[in-house]
């Protein structure tokens, strides 16, 4: 299943933008040998055929000797044979897509750039998908428990969900501004994402790569012609801004282009000789051979596709559309559930929030209309930061805030601490207003604050964001995960982003717990966190399935959540592109609620929250209908003998 939207959010992370969170970190590759022959060397020798047993001779004291027992061949229990097939899955899905390994830090294919848009490749992710799930599928889940059953479970569930997509045909679009196969390149050969650029070797090892990306490009021209014939075809407001990111990109010499960047700051450990012939090649590289391609594709889209494109906002205007974005709802949240069901819940939760706000507002003697005190929030001075130490101080108050009270919900917690700090600033730019980064073992997870543009970073904002990213949030689920070695690479490296997300949100509402939200303008900055979210899904389901024109998703989100005109354009720009991805993190936050009352009304008194998180969590992420399935299994234990937390 390489084509599975839960493992390639985990291995390509924001840059294919696939419904998934990036993994807590690329593992090294675990030498195993090949599943057989570990089965022929635990088989023992059958006794050959038509042989005799020797009797002594007449007379002679010696006693006719016992016939030796062949020992039977030992089977190999299904786990084993599981974890084996797991194994070699793996390593087979890096090989048929480089880009992946690359992104998951496995090296070894980083020369290699396949046609990943063309027919051929799909009919082969197809053929690799259906030949793993019947092997995984032959051995079966009978008898299995533990990790062993979820491990099948999600494996199996993720390979159908990937054959259950291939209906639609999403190869027909394969390029918005979220999504640009010439953005992504660049980021590449830019040394700015996953290729590395150390080593002499590093540099010749891009140079055999980019030499896929002609046929690439070539290729996404094509499909979005075969899509112009179907009328399968992006929105214009999407492509009109994918012309600036290719012009952005294209430049009349090599040494003014991004690609040139690994050439400035080449190592000084690579050789006079080696920086003279790798500056040739890569002068030719890209003047030859990387910019006519986009220039080609640039022109395409410029000349020929953007007059095709649609007026239209929703994938529900496109053929077959309503059904693809029901699949959609299906991959992202795992739930049965209509987009008429969950637009109505979304209206339902934006207006339990408004309430909430209304309350708080009520309570705390703040006057005015909601939609005032909001703007207010975010535009008086009372609620910026002087400087980037005041606001890193805000963080770790919180931090010691939610230490003092976290025993109260969480008794497992990651071994690696956590470090709060400013972001780089090389990296200020572009970086959200806080982020977690996982840390290598034995290392500390990092917070990342970003100290730019200080006016923006609210003061009621913090609690909720530290939360969410830090703990008990991220930090603690991603820690835990990472610190589960002995899962197989396919989850290990892997993450569903509902869960992931899904948890996060979870998190922020354990803020009363945790002793956070105090004051009331921290409270409404959290309400209206959930506000924003709920919105996100009524915007979701109005333009995909019930045919809400972007004019229409922008009025909705400025007067429900009081959004800025350029801020609610972005928004549903970002929801055109990515279909259901608003409503997965929500659907994460609602199935670990639900889950949690179900466990409050079944144990009763026996009932320990702290248990139903370290449950929840103990495990890694994993589709949120195997989440449920497995608390269900949980919760027909009796709750006084359920099992500890693993270590």
């Amino acid at each position: 299943m390489p084509y599975s939207p839960r493992v390639l959010a985990a291995t390509i992370a924001a840059l294919f933008l696939f419904s998934a969170v990036p993994p807590a970190e690329a593992a090294k590759k675990k030498g195993s040998r090949p599943a057989a022959a570990q089965t022929r060397q635990a088989a023992k020798p059958k006794a050959r055929a038509g042989t005799r047993a020797t009797t002594p001779a007449r007379g002679s004291s010696a006693r006719r000797a016992a016939p030796r027992p062949v020992a039977p061949a030992r089977a190999v229990p299904k786990q084993v044979q599981l974890e084996r097939l797991y194994d070699e899955y793996w390593d087979a899905s890096m090989r048929l897509n480089p880009l992946q390994a690359t992104f998951q830090g496995e090296p070894r294919y980083n020369d290699q750039l396949p046609n990943i848009l063309s027919a051929a490749w799909r009919q082969q992710s197809h053929d690799f998908t259906t030949e793993w799930l019947g092997k995984v599928e032959k051995i079966g889940s009978d008898g299995l428990q533990g990790q062993d059953l979820l491990s099948y479970e999600i494996f199996v569930r993720d390979a159908r969900a990937s054959l259950a997509a291939e209906r639609y045909p999403s190869w027909m679009m394969p390029i918005s501004q979220y999504y640009n196969v010439g953005s992504i390149m660049a980021i590449l050969g830019a040394g700015a994402g996953a290729q590395p650029f150390n080593t002499a070797k590093d540099y010749d090892t891009w140079s055999r790569r980019s030499l896929g990306i002609p046929d690439l490009f070539e290729q996404a021209i094509d499909n979005m012609r075969q899509g112009m014939k179907a009328g399968v075809v992006q929105p214009r407001d999407l492509m009109e801004k994918v012309l600036p990111q290719l012009d952005a990109v294209i430049k009349p010499t090599a040494e003014e282009s991004i690609f040139w960047s690994p050439i400035r700051t080449m190592p000084e450990s690579i050789s006079a000789e080696d920086k003279a012939r790798i500056s040739a090649e890569y002068k030719r590289m890209i003047e030859l051979r990387i910019m006519p391609a986009y220039r080609a594709l640039r022109g395409f889209i410029a000349t020929e596709y953007l007059p095709a494109t649609r007026s239209s906002s929703g994938l529900g205007a496109l053929p077959d559309g309503q059904a693809w974005y029901a699949n959609l709802i299906v991959q992202t949240t795992a739930s049965q559930q209509t987009a008429a069901q969950l637009h109505a819940l979304g209206e339902q939760r934006v207006q339990e929030l408004q309430a909430q706000i209304t309350t708080v507002m009520r309570d705390g003697k703040l006057r005015g209309s909601q939609a005032k005190l909001l703007r207010g929030m975010r535009n008086d001075r009372q609620f910026q930061y002087s400087d980037a130490n005041a606001l890193l101080n805000r963080y770790r108050q919180v931090q010691q805030q939610v230490d003092a009270r976290l025993p109260q919900v969480l008794d497992t917690l990651p071994k690696a601490p956590l470090q709060i700090r400013a972001v780089e600033p090389e990296r200020a730019m572009t970086a959200a207003a806080a982020s977690y980064q996982p840390s290598p073992p034995g290392q500390s997870g990092v917070l990342f604050v970003n100290t730019r543009d200080l006016p923006s970073r609210k003061r009621w904002n913090v609690p909720v964001q530290y939360l969410h990213e830090a703990i008990p949030g991220h930090h603690v689920q991603l820690g835990l995960q990472q610190e589960l070695t002995k899962l197989p690479r396919f989850r290990r490296l892997g993450g569903d982003l509902a869960f992931v997300e899904g948890w996060g949100l979870y998190a922020e509402t354990l803020g009363d717990e945790l002793g956070v939200y105090t004051d009331p303008y921290d409270r409404i900055g959290y309400l209206y966190s959930r506000l924003l979210r709920a919105a996100r899904v009524v915007a979701d389901t109005g333009v995909h399935a019930q045919g809400w024109s972007k004019q229409q998703a922008v009025a909705y989100l400025q007067k429900t959540v009081d959004m800025s005109a350029d801020d609610a354009n972005a928004e549903v720009e970002r929801i055109m592109a990515q279909p259901g991805q608003a409503l997965s993190n929500v659907a994460g936050l609602t199935t670990i609620i639900a889950l949690r009352d179900k466990a409050k009304a079944r144990q009763g008194a026996a009932f320990d929250l702290r248990r139903f998180h370290a449950e929840v969590l103990k495990d890694g992420s994993m589709p949120l209908d195997v989440l449920d399935h497995k608390i269900e299994r949980w919760l027909a234990q009796p709750a006084a003998a359920t099992p500890a937390p693993a270590p």
